[in-house]
């Protein structure tokens, strides 16, 4: 099995086949698309116009300068009506020509282009100049039907040369790519322009520009706005890393050096490959498809791991650049249905459509195994754009319901009364007071073609492409004159490999009129995952009759799982920290089943890691209340995912404590008459957490506090811990369990040393110390805590010595470069991982003491001293309080 099919096993669907949708049920989802814009239209024009966007949660327009400044988000905003702009051709292609006339009145007789403010170009030319081009080019239209805009003479036409002219002067770099932003009044040179001194831009900020500035050359038969949009595109042509030829994501429009060489088809190099690709369609210059082929093949070779596009370095492209995607690539199996490249479409379109079904939305960037990154959505479109074009080419029913789904969920978590709101965070619902022009200029117009029939469309849209904001550009202006003054830098031939061009452009009506093809494509992908379709069992050699190992099973002590798996390719390597990394090798497995047997366990590991994805919780705490301490001490604790939350308890647990035997706490305890109604100490290591917690309730125990084996491991250097479950069912554990770095619980287990009885409250947060006990230790000056960890999702660049993160390396990824890991924190005797940064999965060094160490250096120094060590850490602790934790 290819590695990079392995995470495909994360995906999963229904196994009955899409069936046919009605016409009527159509027609019906076509209506409420109609509703659901009349809505966000409605609600712009009745409380946000003139302005240039609706804040959806206030009623009100967003105006720039008005409200607080989200920093480079508002620089699409120049005080032009911007959503009216965007919004023109999407009245025409739903049927709202009334609407689409009076529109057009109001931008000719409200909007200014000169106002005094610094704007995006990649920003203002896709939205702004866009707009009006397709505007224009559906009031030409109409006007050549003989019923409406019989008054039109080319006024948006006009409009969109003058701000065609604004943003030329962005062009007058020696590289000839444009300055990222530009005064739409004073232009760029000069103090009163308040820009131009930025030195760098992405790549699809200056490689977005050809189709706009070509269509406003045809349209007035002026070049000059052409040749500077062809120039720059020749220019980051010219820059791709020869060896690769891929093109990183930030470039400075001076030298042309790459600031950022990372290279993908997300955020900042997005729009860049659409645009060679389209513009090729629309002026039907060869140059444009040739370039496109050859950086095409380099995506398939190097960022494409179907379904999952990883970005990669350019200069070392066999080496990720980064272990999440972010939502803007969700174009880019809309764009290979237009290179004719179904398949990698239809599966990367899967891996989407699952990532939007586990979250409701697609986040704004995502793990490779599907868990939130950053958990914003502004309501993008791509995926719903690549939805329509799918199911143009294929006409499987299933993209249908694909469609259905983003209806109902913009419906159920995005509608507000006063339009749609942006998602702040797609885990809780919570919302953004944002409705982006673009939702109305994109979204319905997919979701409407994907519903309609023919005859519903006023135009024929095959006779349009659309720009990467969905506006409407006619193909007539390929046979406009093109009287381009400034000459190419045509490919050479034999850069050129004609296999490249299979393929290329097709009708889409005409391409895959089977249904049953990209179901043919989703199946295998699903049977891998989803339980109600299993594979058949492969044919296993004599000898080889035992069943695989599982990975819900395996424990890292046990001799006989090691064995297990030699057999199968998967060796251990023990790091010094006392974790294990694993690897799998196949060509090191006995047998070719052994091999996939390996390969299986490997996907059981990443799948028992999605399946205890939840919600990260916070901090909990553990505060020493008897004598001396009188709550003064607080211990930062991790939380466990199972047993009793302690946030919804008002008092938390508050009991003596006590060493359990085995202090591992792996089998029954044998001191049960000490731990009966105590809270038991335990040492991390040897079996899982569920397991020591099972094995101490069993004993009568109240809680549990897991005190780290890894000496010298503190919460404030390490990310909070947080204990999962064993993948298995852990109702039946009731009690709580708590976890404490080495450091924080050598500081009770000292205490314990000293005086005996120590008693501790386990709760949500350090409750307020008793007056009654204040008042007896008046004397006491001494305050203690350790200072607290924030706790949140480490990023993928942030795995350290000190977390739980090895990795599970699938064969022959080694290559390749590291592989995505995974982070897990159950217990260490058996893998449960939690996804982080490489296919890993956690598991502990198997040879644990069982008593308590109590002779190292750390231990030998008396609770005074180490109260004393820590009084500088006060405030922190009372900053901890006021967050609560």
């Amino acid at each position: 099995m290819p590695p990079a099919l392995c995470l495909l096993m994360l995906l999963g669907a229904l196994c009955r086949p899409a069936e046919p949708m009605s016409r009527q049920e159509k027609q019906k989802l076509r209506n409420q698309v109609v509703e659901m814009f009349d809505h966000a239209y409605q609600n712009y024009m009745d409380h946000a116009y003139p302005a240039d966007e609706l804040m959806p949660l206030t009623c009100r327009g967003r105006v720039r300068g008005l409200e607080p400044s989200r920093g480079d988000v508002d620089d699409a905003l120049g005080k032009f009506s911007l959503t009216l702009i965007d919004t023109l051709d999407t009245l025409v292609l739903l049927n709202k020509t009334t609407e689409f006339e009076a529109a057009v009145r109001r931008v000719l007789s409200d909007v200014r282009l000169d106002n005094d403010i610094v704007v995006s170009v990649f920003e203002t030319n896709i939205r702004v100049l866009g707009g009006l081009l397709g505007g224009h080019s559906m009031a030409v239209m109409l006007k050549e039907g003989g019923r409406h805009m019989q008054w039109y003479q080319d006024e948006l036409l006009h409009m969109a040369k003058d701000l065609g002219l604004r943003l030329l002067p962005a062009f007058n770099t020696s590289s000839g790519l444009p300055y990222p932003r530009i005064n739409l009044k004073h232009g760029v040179r000069g103090p009163e322009t308040r820009t131009g001194t930025e030195t760098d831009t992405c790549t699809a900020c200056a490689g977005t520009m050809i189709l706009e500035f070509a269509a406003l050359s045809r349209f007035t038969g002026d070049p000059v706005f052409e040749d500077h949009a062809r120039r720059a595109l020749d220019f980051l042509w010219e820059k791709r890393q020869r060896n690769s030829n891929l093109v990183g994501t930030t470039i400075n429009i001076h030298s042309g050096e790459w600031v950022r060489r990372d290279s993908g088809v997300g955020a900042g190099i997005d729009s860049y490959y659409e645009y060679l690709l389209k513009a090729y369609i629309l002026l039907g210059d060869d140059l444009f498809l040739q370039r496109f082929n050859i950086h095409y093949a380099s995506i398939m070779k190097y960022i494409s791991q179907p379904p999952l596009l990883l970005d990669v370095h350019i200069h070392k492209p066999l080496l990720p650049a980064r272990t999440w995607m972010d939502s803007l690539l969700a174009f880019f199996p809309g764009l290979q249905v237009l290179k004719g490249d179904i398949r990698p479409a239809i599966e990367t379109h899967e891996m989407l459509y699952q990532v939007t079904k586990k979250h409701n939305f697609l986040p704004e960037a995502f793990t490779t195994d599907f868990r939130v990154h950053w958990a914003q959505h502004p309501l993008r479109p791509e995926f719903a754009e690549s939805t329509y074009f799918l199911y143009k080419a294929t006409g499987d029913p299933y993209y249908l319901e694909a469609g259905r789904t983003i209806l109902d969920n913009l419906n159920r978590f995005a509608r507000v009364p006063c339009g749609f709101a942006a998602m702040k965070d797609v885990r809780t619902g919570s919302h953004e007071d944002r409705m982006d022009s673009f939702f109305l200029a994109e979204m319905f117009k997919y979701l409407f073609l994907l519903f309609a029939e023919a005859e519903d469309i006023p135009f024929d849209v095959e006779d349009y492409i659309f720009t990467t904001e969905a506006h409407l550009l006619p193909l007539s202006l390929s046979m406009a004159p093109n009287s381009s003054s400034i000459p190419s830098n045509r490919t050479s031939d034999e850069e050129l490999d004609d296999s490249n061009f299979d393929w290329t452009c097709p009708n889409t009506r005409l391409l895959f009129p089977d249904p049953a093809f990209p179901r043919s494509l989703r199946e295998p992908i699903r049977s891998a995952v989803d339980k109600s379709c299993p594979r058949p069992a492969p044919y296993r050699e004599p000898g080889m009759g035992r069943p695989p190992l599982r990975a819900q099973d395996f424990m890292a002590n046990n001799a006989e799982h090691l064995e297990l798996l030699r057999r199968m390719g998967v060796s251990l390597i023990h790091l010094k920290d006392g974790r294990v990394q694993l690897v799998q090798h196949a060509t090191q497995a006995v047998s070719a089943v052994a091999a996939e047997d390996g390969v299986r366990f490997m996907q059981e590991m990443m799948e028992l890691s999605s399946q205890q994805q939840k919600e990260q919780l916070p901090p909990r705490a553990i505060q020493i209340v008897s004598h001396p301490f009188f709550g003064r001490v607080v211990l930062t604790a991790g939380p466990a995912q199972f047993g009793t939350d302690l946030s919804k308890s008002a008092t938390g647990v508050r009991g003596f404590v006590t060493v359990a035997e085995p202090y591992s706490g792996c089998a029954e305890i044998t001191n049960g008459e000490y731990v009966r109604g105590h809270i038991a100490l335990l040492q991390r290591g040897q079996c899982m957490f569920a397991e020591k917690a099972r094995n101490i309730q069993k004993a009568g125990a109240i809680g549990g506090i897991v005190i780290d084996d890894n000496e010298g491991s503190s919460s404030d250097t390490a990310p909070l811990f947080q204990m999962a479950g064993d993948g298995r069912s852990t109702d039946d554990v009731t009690l709580p369990l708590l976890f404490l770095f080495h450091k924080e619980g050598n500081i009770l287990l000292e205490a314990l040393k000293e005086y005996r009885e120590v008693e501790v409250l386990l709760s949500d947060k350090a409750r307020d110390r008793g007056v009654a006990a204040q008042e007896e230790e008046e004397d006491c000056q001494t305050e203690a805590t350790t200072p607290t960890t924030s706790f949140e999702p480490v990023s993928q660049t942030q795995t350290s010595a000190d977390e739980s993160a090895p990795a599970i390396v699938p064969p022959s990824q080694e290559e390749a470069g590291p592989a995505e890991k995974l982070r897990t924190e159950e217990e260490d005797g058996a893998a449960g991982p939690q996804a982080e940064t490489a296919q890993d999965v956690e598991e502990r060094d198997s040879e644990k003491t069982d008593e308590p160490q109590g002779d190292t250096d750390s231990s030998s120094q008396s609770v005074d001293e180490l109260l004393a060590d820590w009084r500088e850490d006060l405030e922190a602790f009372k900053q901890m309080e006021k967050d609560e934790l």
